[in-house]
């Protein structure tokens, strides 16, 4: 049964959830890297649920595909285990090498953030199998599905897979829209949605922000 929303969320309620957690100096000197060189980072409410997330974990280890400037990176870093160490993988090594600043700044010590310059899908398989209590993926939206797969094997069960962009503008919901981006967006939701070993969320923060818990084996019901 589809469900009714009566009262859709208004702008200034969604402005102000967005925004209910404030970004600091070092965030908002990370997004002007981000425009200078043309990326476009996780917005405020969604940084906010990936540090939430990471601390509800208590994460020790995680995955982060499409470094950018640092901005997802330093929330996910925030909210780890004080101890707990952020792999961030992208094709752009200028981008991480302004990731890396906005961590110094931000006074994260430099062997909490490894950096590895290359293919998403070149780096992932040489990651340790069940290793990763999180997986964040902000890389090209055509390798959805197969980062999908990659995270499957990297989490240790009870862990979580998260997805940037999931409505991406607003196309994903609209079912004339038919771009390759737009369909494998939307296939990979039903992916999740449909998975037997995963418990899926989908949060309308941001661009929208798509989650699975990997299922403890034995949880299936």
């Amino acid at each position: 049964m589809e469900a009714i929303i009566t009262t859709p969320i208004k702008p200034a309620s969604w402005s102000y959830a967005e925004s209910f957690v404030a970004e600091d100096d070092v965030l908002a000197a990370a997004r002007a890297r981000a425009d200078e060189v043309g990326v476009s980072p996780i917005g405020a409410g969604g940084g906010a649920a990936l540090r939430f997330l990471a601390a509800v974990l208590e994460a020790r280890a995680v995955v982060e595909i499409g470094t950018g400037t640092g901005v997802s990176g330093l929330w996910l870093l925030r909210g780890m285990r004080p101890d707990g160490v952020l792999t961030t993988v992208d094709i752009e090594a200028e981008h991480q090498r302004l990731a890396k600043e906005t961590f110094a700044e931000a006074g994260i010590p430099a062997q909490r953030a490894r950096t590895i310059s290359g293919a998403a899908l070149d780096v992932l398989p040489r990651l340790t199998d069940g290793h990763y209590d999180l997986v964040f993926c902000d890389g090209d939206k055509r390798e959805y599905s197969a980062y999908l797969k990659e995270a499957l094997r990297l989490l240790r069960p009870g862990g979580v897979v998260a997805f940037d962009n999931a409505l991406w503008h607003d196309r994903v919901a609209d079912p004339a829209q038919r771009d390759e981006e737009t369909v494998t967006i939307r296939d990979l939701g039903k992916e999740i949605a449909e998975h037997e070993s995963l418990v899926p969320v989908l949060l309308p923060v941001g661009d929208g922000l798509l989650l699975a818990k990997k299922e403890w084996a034995g949880d299936e019901a």
